[in-house]
């Protein structure tokens, strides 16, 4: 059981740490994009952080972790469209590419582990 914990929360502290190094980053923008990009990106991080706390306590987690994923997905290309419209330096966008993969890769490991547990389930359930 403490495994599933840690996991769990180290996607949150993960997420919540980029919350804290890119908002500020994303404040900055130049008026034109702050307000629309930036807002965007803001809007989905604190988005992503409530759907990961909110799986951490619900019984029906896997939908809840898809739809993350799915928001992380775009926060990369929101992300790599920084760089191309030039609002962001290579190392601030290799940095914030670092921090999203890391994010990714921990929620990647939750959502194979409660894909795993739906599937002991439903073999437990048929005597599979």
């Amino acid at each position: 059981m403490k495994k599933k914990e840690d996991k769990e929360l180290q996607v949150i502290q993960k997420t919540y740490d980029l919350i804290l190094w890119y908002v500020p980053l994303l404040s900055r923008l130049p008026r034109d994009h702050k307000f629309t990009l930036g807002d965007r990106m803001t809007t989905a991080l604190y988005d992503l952080l409530e759907e990961l706390i909110t799986a951490r306590y619900t019984s029906k987690k896997l939908a809840l972790l898809d739809s993350s994923n799915l928001r992380l997905e775009k926060l990369r290309y929101q992300t790599r469209l920084l760089l191309d419209l030039k609002l962001t330096d290579g190392g601030q966008f290799k940095h914030a590419s670092r921090l999203i993969n890391e994010v990714g890769v921990n929620l990647g490991n939750w959502i194979k582990q409660q894909r795993q547990n739906e599937t002991t389930r439903q073999s437990v359930a048929t005597g599979d």
